[in-house]
């Protein structure tokens, strides 16, 4: 294919498996490759951001970390999900409590994601949108944490461009029914809705922003499985 190598992406046509899983950390996808996958292979390493492809439970799936923010997994997606020919991508990550209903450690399923974001004004859309996740992906979640044991909670979830915002926005959000804020999953969702591909957020909560409660480092890296789990089963 023309377009790859890309400047972000040295992987080769065939490298990366329909479905792809997306931490935010590349370490994060180092443990899953580690972890879960047999036969792994590092595809990328550009900048660090790491790439694998191998098998789960004998199907082809790769694990890419995103960066953190929209610009970065704005710029992975595109790239996956136009020039190397994935159908589906995932995303596994972090987000902070906007319901003070959940807990540390709760699995969130984005079904949307409202955003303080301009990603979308690329398509013409000059106001306020809350992009959606793939329903197909969605209902499998579900019926994997089923299975599984921890079912995820559906519903909105928020984007930010700004992880110090003074504009201090998630009361107004709770008031709302946002569940979870992360960076990410808006931009994620929209470029999925161009290239006419699938996306979902699955996100464990690790912290509250609200009362300071949260998990290290460490924890964030190591220990979200469950949420691994579900993404895998669904790949």
């Amino acid at each position: 294919m023309a377009n790859i190598p890309t400047p972000h992406i040295t992987a080769k046509e065939g490298d990366f498996a329909r479905t792809v899983l997306m931490p935010g950390d590349p370490l994060r996808s180092k443990f899953i490759a580690e972890t879960f996958l047999t036969d792994a292979r590092l595809v990328n390493n550009v900048r660090g951001v790491q790439g694998y492809t191998g098998l789960y439970k004998g199907k082809e799936v790769s694990v890419m970390a995103s960066g953190m923010g929209m610009p970065s997994i704005g710029i992975y997606s595109y790239e996956l999900f136009n020039f190397y020919g994935v159908e589906n991508i995932i995303r596994v990550g972090s987000a902070g409590m906007i319901s003070q209903k959940l807990k540390v450690r709760d699995i969130v399923a984005g079904i949307s994601a409202y955003t303080n974001s301009n990603f979308g004004k690329q398509f013409g859309f000059d106001g306020n949108l809350a992009p959606c996740a793939s329903y197909e992906l969605l209902s499998k979640a579900m019926e994997a944490g089923k299975k599984l044991g921890q079912v995820p909670i559906a519903g909105p979830v928020y984007s930010s461009d700004t992880f110090y915002d003074e504009s201090l926005p998630l009361g107004k959000l709770e008031k709302l029914g946002v569940l979870a804020v992360e960076m990410e999953a808006a931009a994620l969702y929209l470029n999925a809705a161009r290239a006419g591909k699938q996306a979902l957020a699955l996100l464990t909560i690790s912290d509250n922003p609200f009362t300071g409660e949260g998990l290290d480092a460490e924890a964030r890296q190591l220990t979200f499985t469950k949420m691994m789990e579900i993404a895998l089963e669904i790949a």
